[in-house]
């Protein structure tokens, strides 16, 4: 197995051109096939160049710094000179030589603030290493999860609005000016789906990050206020419930929760809301473990968007088996969903840790031997948009 050491040596003696010319295409061809050696070649560039850089400005200040001791021997050489002559003894060098009075006050002005150029030279040196780790900083905060891994929480379209149109208007009858409320803007859309049949749901975790307020729509556009109940990070869950006096809850719900594992090839579907219609999403179960080996996540290959995170994954029976989570951008067709098993592992825990009334799962699967389109049917009045207010 390779350590850093062994990739950086490789990479280095690739930019010197020591490589053979085998083992020089073979790289090329690893670097252009495997995303995690390109961005670890990428990496190996910009610290070679950030030493590189360092080097010079070292070069350059020792450059300056010989200058400087040249100049000051070349000051105190008149000085030795007229001691010499006093003692009758010739001159070392050409005494018609002569010092530009521009070069001795050159000279005067280096004497003068020699302490205050180094302690310039240093504060721009330490600019320049925060300014790079500032840069690493940035990147590390704004990169996504993980290399080519993109959460599918929807940006809604920002909307342009004027200052004096968010704080007045104008009465078109009267003339006269009226102060209005500021307005919330819907920032982020996700996917929810039913967990009980008297208003609870789940969806993604980070669909719900930063949210102020959160607001749930049904396909026939009945919105209803919700809140969060909990929300579970690192298997990228969380629990809402519906607060609106206005919903009335449901029967039953169609689907049950599968609490084991669902088999590899097995046949997958899901519902969620990419844009303001619901979508439907068909594929295969391409793997029983998630991006980078994670088994708390099924891999599936169905094209997904965008305002998927949070919908649920169902098997050809009907079974929820899991809840749309991301996508890998670098493979094409990997989207990734967290597993059923865990979802019910988090009811299980709450139901003694919450203030609420305790979680009534679905138990009878009414989607079983129905067709595809007649479970659709079903479904989807029990699939919502999660729309996030900041």
């Amino acid at each position: 197995m390779q350590t850093e050491a062994d990739y950086y040596a490789l990479f280095e003696a690739y930019q010197r051109g020591e490589l053979a010319a085998g083992a020089r295409a073979d790289l090329e061809a690893r670097l252009s096939a495997d995303p995690r050696l390109h961005q670890r070649y990428t990496e190996f560039e910009e610290l070679t160049g950030t030493l590189r850089a360092y080097g010079e400005r070292r070069r350059t200040r020792q450059t300056i710094n010989a200058l400087h001791t040249a100049m000051l021997a070349a000051e105190e050489a008149p000085a030795d000179m007229e001691e010499k002559q006093a003692e009758g003894l010739s001159y070392s060098v050409n005494p018609r030589l002569s010092i530009s009075r521009t070069e001795r006050r050159l000279r005067e002005f280096w004497s003068g603030h020699r302490a205050t150029m180094g302690v310039a030279a240093s504060v721009a040196v330490l600019a320049v290493f925060c300014t790079l780790l500032g840069l690493d900083l940035w990147r590390a905060t704004t990169a996504a999860p993980a290399s080519g891994l993109r959460e599918l929480r929807g940006e809604v379209a920002r909307i342009t609005r004027r200052t004096d149109a968010l704080t007045r208007k104008v009465n078109n009858v009267t003339g006269t000016i009226e102060s209005v409320a500021p307005v919330r803007v819907n920032k982020y859309s996700g996917t929810g789906f039913a967990l009980t049949a008297d208003g609870y749901l789940v969806t993604s975790a980070h669909v719900i990050k930063g949210a102020d307020s959160l607001l749930v729509e049904s396909r026939d556009h009945r919105r209803y206020h919700a809140e969060t109940v909990y929300a579970d990070r690192k298997h990228d869950l969380a629990i809402l419930r519906i607060k609106d006096r206005n919903f009335k809850p449901f029967t039953k719900l169609p689907y049950t929760f599968k609490a084991g594992q669902a088999d590899l090839g097995e046949r997958v579907y899901t519902l969620g809301y990419p844009r303001e219609d619901v979508v439907y999403g068909e594929g295969a179960l391409s793997a029983r473990s998630g991006y980078d080996g994670d088994t708390a996540f099924y891999q599936v290959s169905i094209p997904l968007n965008p305002g998927n995170s949070g919908g649920p994954l169902l098997d050809g029976q009907g079974n929820l088996i899991g809840v749309v989570s991301s996508r890998q951008d670098d493979v094409l067709g990997a989207a990734f969903a967290t597993k059923s098993s865990y979802l019910v592992r988090l009811v299980d825990s709450l139901k003694n840790k919450q203030p609420v009334q305790p979680y009534h799962l679905p138990r009878a699967n009414q989607l079983a031997g129905a067709g595809r389109p007649q479970q659709l049917k079903r479904l989807q009045d029990f699939v919502f948009v999660v729309k996030v207010y900041e």
